[in-house]
């Protein structure tokens, strides 16, 4: 069957995606596991063997894989309306939950309660942050060349506090020696789909033809990069005339810019960078609020690099980018725009290369310098969980006494995740009820 006379209509994907937006809980891992779990096996949209296709390439790319998967297999299915849809949907829900909870937190954080809530969140994230190097490199270190990159990368930037975008360009130039001189040690197999078996045809088989608008054409390419540039040069250079490049709005545009197309090995990947620009060099969030960011990151639908959203709300909201009495919509704003920075390259990406991808079907691979990159990553994730640490366990710095409840917490969660494997959303919620019970017992 053609993929062109799929009986599928636009209405039942747009069904689809919508309802995916709300629960895709996760994670990148427990997100692709759902597509798989609803394309793949109980709906039969899809094949397997054209799912793993398009999930390498998405692997391939900095970004959110997930988010790039939806979109991917919404513009197969669908062209270019279905994949725009499919990733928009994956988004915007997660950007409006996101933005309401930043607003509560921003007004209310201060209440006892709401402030014993995230008393206890904050060291589950240091936790929660150290589990997901874990699973990464445990998927990725399989030999002591990758774990060398990885510790390397880790004293780069825990001891020398080396810039992350070098750190990768380091890691890549490793891989593509690697490639050359240890290809055995860097070619590895990923995986994130689910176990479930699938059988009987699917829609979209492994033999379907290859409909028109998914085979590669220059003129289409020159058009879908042309018109990439266009949606991301004109509200720049809008930023640039009204505001002026030092504003705090054009300054978050470039940022995000910068780190859509840094983000290689996931979201987690792209928290140092995010942290070294937003805390240390540009002072939108602080420490503490970084955290809870990310706390209520892991809480929500949809990608976790949503936590930009948070960045950009409290960014726009505390420095009043519109004046005083405009803080509400200042923070919506510098959210809407961090998040259009960020996600717009994923678009470009799929819109671009899915046609190319098509016709290498069966021959792409993971490369050595993706390997390298996500070793490296693995390195400065522990960093970014050490700096949590020391952040929330010693409230007046090393030389203070160790706050022994968050020590606590922290314990707690780490044992829920690594041995009882609780899942993510749990882990908080309890941690955020234990905070609150002994923000109370010490009132």
């Amino acid at each position: 069957m053609s993929i062109k006379s799929l009986p599928l209509s636009r209405w039942q994907a747009f069904v689809f995606w919508f309802k995916l937006g709300f629960i895709s809980f996760g994670g990148p891992a427990g997100q692709i596991a759902i597509m798989h779990e609803e394309l793949v096996v109980r709906k039969r949209w899809i094949s397997e063997k054209r799912f793993l296709h398009a999930l390498n390439y998405c692997m391939l790319l900095p970004g959110p894989e997930a988010q790039q998967l939806a979109t991917y297999l919404g513009w197969l299915m669908h062209k270019t309306w279905g994949g725009i849809v499919a990733g928009v949907l994956f988004v915007w829900p997660s950007l409006c939950i996101l933005t309401a909870l930043s607003w509560v937190y921003i007004e209310w954080g201060e209440v006892t309660w709401v402030a014993g809530l995230f008393d206890g969140i904050k060291p589950a994230v240091t936790a929660i942050v150290l589990y997901s190097a874990q699973r990464i490199g445990a998927r990725v270190l399989k030999n002591k060349l990758l774990w060398s990159i990885a510790l390397v990368s880790f004293f780069l930037v825990f001891v020398f506090n080396t810039p992350f975008p070098w750190v990768v360009v380091s890691a890549a130039f490793m891989g593509f020696l690697g490639d050359r001189f240890a290809p055995q040690a860097f070619h590895l197999t990923h995986t994130h789909a689910s176990t479930s078996v699938a059988s009987g045809p699917a829609l979209i088989d492994d033999h379907s033809d290859i409909p028109g608008h998914a085979q590669f054409q220059w003129p289409r390419l020159f058009r879908v990069i042309l018109m990439g540039l266009l949606l991301w040069a004109v509200p720049m250079t809008g930023l640039s005339l009204w505001y002026g490049w030092d504003h705090t709005f054009t300054q978050m545009a470039w940022f995000f810019t910068k780190a859509a197309l840094l983000t290689f090995g996931g979201a987690y990947a792209v928290l140092p960078y995010v942290y070294q620009g937003a805390v240390e060099q540009f002072g939108w969030v602080t420490a503490a609020q970084m955290m809870d960011g990310l706390a209520l990151g892991e809480t929500t639908p949809g990608p976790l690099i949503m936590v930009v959203a948070f960045v950009g709300f409290v960014g726009g909201y505390a420095k009043a980018v519109l004046g005083p009495e405009h803080l509400l919509w200042a923070g919506a704003v510098a959210a809407m725009l961090v998040t259009w920075f960020t996600f717009l390259p994923s678009f470009v990406f799929i819109l671009a290369g899915g046609p190319f991808i098509e016709s290498t079907r069966g021959h792409l691979a993971l490369t050595a310098p993706l390997t390298a990159i996500t070793a490296a990553v693995v390195g400065m994730i522990v960093q970014l969980a050490l700096f949590f640490a020391f952040h929330t366990l010693w409230h007046s710095g090393l030389d203070g006494p160790l706050h022994w409840p968050a020590a606590a917490i922290s314990l707690a969660a780490a044992v829920a995740l690594f041995k009882y494997k609780i899942p993510v959303m749990h882990v908080i919620a309890a941690c955020g009820l234990m905070g609150v019970v002994i923000k109370a017992l010490s009132a």
